[in-house]
């Protein structure tokens, strides 16, 4: 299982829904939570086989702006 982490640009609990939207479709991906807390609104990715630029692209599409961290 990878562990993969995004600053975002979510900042709010109704975006975070919109993106729960999207997240749950996708069958690769076990866990997800968002930390509205931390200045770079962090995104953490639990998940089987995916890539990071699908999400990156996923959520973009959203009109969310998201980029993978290293860590």
């Amino acid at each position: 299982m990878d562990v993969l982490i995004f600053s975002t640009s979510v900042k709010e609990r109704r975006q975070v829904n919109r993106v729960t939207t999207l997240l749950t479709k996708v069958p690769a991906i076990m866990q997800w939570n968002f930390d509205l807390e931390d200045c770079d609104n962090i995104l953490r990715i639990e998940a089987e086989g995916i890539c990071p630029r699908q999400i990156e692209s996923l959520l973009q599409k959203a009109g969310i702006q998201c980029q993978e961290l290293d860590y």
